[in-house]
């Protein structure tokens, strides 16, 4: 009898074993399909941007012109940002995710972990530098105005012809920044983005307001009551003022990389990108 339940034993013992040691495995299978960034061969590249500063980004409401879905949102991002994340995250071997967050919000959001780069038309300014890396520009342009067309500085000559006009930039750029070069200004406060500075600017709240050619050009584009003044003797920039370049971390291990799929594309390229970019711009903007 004592032979006879040692033996039952023995075999309830090995059928619990060959149970954990089923389930071990089952649970092993699990984490290495879906586990770790280490064991996932693809992976995302989360992209941050505004998704406000047409033609470099936008937002839109369906995937027309390779609109991209926006995470957590009903609506699809798109622009010159947006196509150039699109070759990155290519290149990277990568499915691209954008996110999208308030200029004041994009470095922090890299800090701590959220996005893995910010492709927004962001300069790789001396200031930026020292709390992120960037990879090599994308994008080099240079500073204009935008005004009201048929208005008193439609066709200005010189940013001096500013003086005493109403004029603001985007908050915490380089935009802002120079308006201190033009001589009995009444610099307005800054503003948090694009769309809200073409409103001040329709309402006669402002004069004008600084920008980026690419900037400028769709925003003329868009609205027939606008124009851009390019200028004889402009704003004095550095070329980090007025370039673009993708930020990351620091140290990232991404960054020599993005400079290798960077480097295969041409200037050519690039242009022809932007101008698409500004064809497909939605009218809102």
């Amino acid at each position: 009898m004592r032979k006879k339940l040692s033996l039952m034993l023995a075999m309830a013992l090995s059928m619990i074993l060959l149970l954990a040691g089923c389930g071990t495995s089952g649970n092993t299978e699990k984490t290495s399909g879906s586990g770790s960034a280490g064991s996932d061969t693809k992976g995302t590249f989360k992209v941050g941007m505004e998704a406000g500063y047409a033609p470099f980004n936008w937002t839109q409401m369906d995937d027309s012109n390779g609109g991209v879905k926006i995470d957590g949102n009903a609506e699809f991002a798109g622009g010159y940002d947006v196509e150039m994340a699109k070759k990155i995250a290519e290149g990277l071997g990568k499915e691209l995710v954008i996110v999208k967050l308030e200029w004041d919000g994009l470095v922090p959001a890299l800090q701590s972990g959220k996005i893995d780069a910010i492709i927004a038309g962001m300069s790789p300014t001396e200031e930026r530098k020292q709390t992120i890396d960037f990879s090599e520009n994308y994008y080099t342009s240079h500073f204009v105005m935008v005004v009201k067309k048929g208005g008193p500085f439609d066709g200005a000559k010189s940013i001096q012809d500013f003086s005493g006009a109403k004029v603001t930039g985007q908050l915490n750029t380089s935009h802002y920044a120079v308006i201190d070069q033009i001589n009995g200004v009444k610099k307005q406060p800054a503003m948090d983005n694009f769309p809200a500075m073409r409103v001040a600017l329709e309402s006669g709240m402002i004069d004008g307001y600084v920008s980026e050619r690419p900037e400028g050009i769709s925003a003329s584009s868009a609205n027939p009551n606008f124009a851009m003044v390019e200028f004889e003797d402009g704003f004095k920039a550095d070329e980090a003022d007025t370039a673009v370049a993708v930020g990351l971390v620091k140290g990232s291990e991404l960054t020599e990389k993005i400079n290798e799929i960077l480097a295969g594309i041409s200037e050519e390229q690039r242009q022809n990108i932007m101008d698409t970019a500004i064809k497909n711009q939605p009218a809102a903007e």
